[in-house]
């Protein structure tokens, strides 16, 4: 999917979810884009509060299917994730009237659309150590706003 086409319906953002929950999603397709909108398909899907503990679980699956090993310095990263989950529940309850895939277009054209958004909250060091991969830490720079 090109990062520079808009998403049209939800059917594009619901597919990215599932390709993601079945592992078909071909890899360079795992953009950051697709991380936001995996996320706000599965905020919509489950109860409130689960994903924070499924997406974790399908990223890890589905970088193991896609060649992609979670270790210290690779794969899965856990301050990441949860991060942009935090922003991404925030985003969307500020915009809870719209369809997802107007959200997810709104979201990519915010600050957050930018793959480096954390580094405003999280130094370099901290982000990329291997504590923050595989555990929540707090920002050290900038406390998140949501």
């Amino acid at each position: 999917m090109n990062v520079l086409i808009p998403f049209t319906s939800d059917e594009q953002v619901v597919a990215i979810g599932r390709s993601l929950v079945a592992r078909t999603l071909p890899k360079p397709e795992w953009t950051h884009r697709a991380h936001f909108a995996a996320a706000l398909w599965l905020m919509e899907e489950c109860a409130h509060g689960e994903a924070e503990h499924m997406l974790p679980r399908l990223i890890r699956a589905y970088n193991e299917a896609t060649g992609t090993a979670n270790t210290d310095t690779s794969g899965y990263h856990e301050t990441i994730t949860q991060a942009s989950l935090r922003a991404a529940r925030a985003f969307r309850a500020e915009r809870a009237e719209l369809p997802l895939f107007a959200v997810c277009n709104e979201l990519m054209a915010s600050p957050l659309g930018r793959s480096d958004w954390v580094l405003a909250h999280l130094s370099r060091e901290k982000l990329f150590s291997v504590e923050a991969r595989k555990t929540w830490l707090e920002p050290d720079l900038l406390a998140l706003p949501f």
